[in-house]
């Protein structure tokens, strides 16, 4: 391995995240800097980037519920726009070459299609990748997106065995039927592999006998670990497998970021064409948000979901080398579409950051695009009687919610954005309802008139949407107190500033809080106490 890669990704990672983006761009533009100065990729550089693909998408898998797919909004919605996406880029792109724009004037019809097909598919990497940052997996939005990105691989899957010309081999049927018989013997092999290194082997051997399996019977093999994940998805340790897997997987796809800037060698020519062609990503954008409301998603989610969708995929790099092999294009074509796909990455970062910020300012002209229909989870909800909410309903919400309710009896209520954890709090008797602390929406309905509630407790993962909602509620005139749980000392003045009541430390107060358990549970503390005051 070549010592440049780690130096580079570091110091332009590192500078990257110190103006505000995430470090992926860094990677991206340390790929480009390296080939400025001939620094070339290599196959250990390929496989470390086809690795993290991978573990990426068997991580995909261990989150997602089937029933997310077969949503209208998410099979119907990925193919009508891949269908709208291809037909106007294809037409654009024919129509410069009409026109005697250099280098379009060399394509064909069938070679402008290709290549708006290739820029129909949106990155299943970059999304994720994005929305783990923003700890947001859980979302409606994300589910939508996912599901959407997840179309596109089928839908790839069937154009590559397509250009290949070849069919999945007979033996897939085969395949999937054995898949079916020994998953209930994987689930067993899972629960037995206790929390530590050998859970992680575990979901590494299961992540490439996913892809190997795929592949032997003529399969995309990154459907292969895909799918391997969706089999151990309701498995009460799914989510522990995956926060195990994830320090491997954010490794390896600093390899891919790397591997796609160090691939291309951009010229003048194919720099201009490439911005030319991220002209497109606002459309390729607004066609997402349009199709999603028209499904009766509210414009909130389908912005974010859109966003999430905006950049042009890694696909595309595989049509171009495809198109590139059969002689319809020339290799700077490739280059370009490289570059196109690095642009829009670099582009959807601080939309996607600034996403919620984004909705929140231009939510009344975005609202006009949404149906009278509302689907059944969007609806509009009420605090009710409540005089405590707690926003973020996971684990450390969960017990802050028991804790006060034996105190204070049924005076709460809890909020989550994911409807799955909604629906299994109900389940337990729990008030829970489904709301985002990041939805202005959800602020404007909140009347402080006439809502009882009188303490906000923050249970939530992410900095950032903590800070939007306290924002939010000083915006709206809440007078109560608002406190929050922090995971690292940094962030306490943060909030503070913000001008929160109190913040509560995790891992420092989890010490207190345990020291406090065993003198309440033990004899020890009384009978030492005892002896001091003797």
């Amino acid at each position: 391995m070549n010592p440049l890669w780690i130096v580079a990704a570091f110091v332009f990672g590192t500078a990257s995240s110190r103006i505000g983006l995430t470090p992926l761009v860094g990677y991206l533009i340390a790929g480009f800097v390296l080939s400025s100065f001939g620094v070339e990729g290599s196959e250990t550089l390929g496989k470390i980037a086809d690795a993290g693909v991978t573990l990426l998408l068997f991580s995909i898998g261990l989150k997602l519920k089937l029933k997310s797919l077969a949503r209208p909004e998410v099979w119907a919605g990925a193919t009508i726009h891949m269908l709208i996406t291809v037909a106007v880029f294809g037409a654009g792109i024919w129509i410069l070459g009409v026109s005697g724009m250099p280098y379009f004037n060399l394509l064909s019809w069938q070679t402008a299609i290709l290549i708006a097909f290739a820029l129909s598919f949106s990155s299943t990497v970059f999304a994720v990748k994005v929305l783990e940052e923003k700890k947001e997996m859980a979302s409606r939005h994300t589910a939508t997106a996912i599901g959407i990105l997840i179309m596109q691989d089928i839908i790839a899957v069937v154009f590559l065995a397509a250009s290949a010309g070849k069919l999945p081999s007979p033996w897939a049927a085969a395949l999937a039927i054995c898949l079916i018989a020994i998953r209930p013997l994987l689930t067993m092999f899972m629960g037995r592999c206790g929390h530590g290194e050998l859970l992680m082997l575990f979901g590494i051997l299961m992540t490439f006998a996913g892809y190997s399996s795929f592949e032997m019977v003529e399969l995309k093999g990154d459907l292969g670990a895909l799918v391997f994940g969706m089999l151990l998805a309701t498995h009460p340790k799914a989510t522990e497998l995956s926060n195990r897997l994830l320090g491997f997987k954010d490794l390896f796809l600093v390899g891919f970021f790397l591997n796609i800037g160090i691939s291309a060698t951009p010229t003048l020519a194919s720099i201009m064409i490439a911005f030319l062609l991220a002209l497109a990503m606002p459309v390729k954008t607004a066609l997402f948000f349009v199709i999603l409301t028209r499904f009766k998603l509210r414009a909130r989610t389908s912005l974010l979901a859109s966003l999430s969708l905006a950049n042009y995929s890694e696909f595309g790099l595989i049509v171009g080398s495809i198109v590139v092999a059969s002689g319809w294009m020339s290799s700077d074509w490739l280059v370009t579409i490289a570059i196109a796909l690095s642009i829009t990455f670099i582009l959807a970062v601080p939309l996607n950051s600034a996403a919620h910020n984004i909705y929140a300012y231009s939510s009344d002209f975005l609202k006009r695009f949404e149906t009278k229909k509302r689907l059944h989870e969007d609806e509009p909800v009420e605090t009710g009687d409540a005089e405590i909410a707690i926003f973020g309903m996971g684990d450390v919400g969960t017990s802050a919610y028991e804790e006060m309710r034996r105190r204070y009896g049924d005076v709460l209520v809890g909020l989550d954005f994911s409807s799955d954890t909604v629906e299994g709090h109900r389940k337990l008797g729990r008030n829970v309802i489904y709301a985002d602390a990041e939805d202005s929406d959800f602020w404007e309905r909140v009347d402080p008139a006439k809502s009882r509630v009188q303490l906000v407790m923050l249970a939530l993962p992410d900095l950032n949407a903590a800070i939007f909602a306290i924002r939010q509620m000083n915006q709206k005139g809440y007078q109560g107190q608002i406190v929050a749980s922090v995971r690292y000392e940094d962030e306490i003045n943060v909030l503070k500033k913000e001008g929160i009541d109190a913040a509560y430390s995790l891992y420092e107060e989890a010490g207190v809080g345990f020291a406090n358990h065993v003198c309440a549970y033990t004899d020890y503390c009384k009978l030492q106490d005892a002896g001091l005051k003797s």
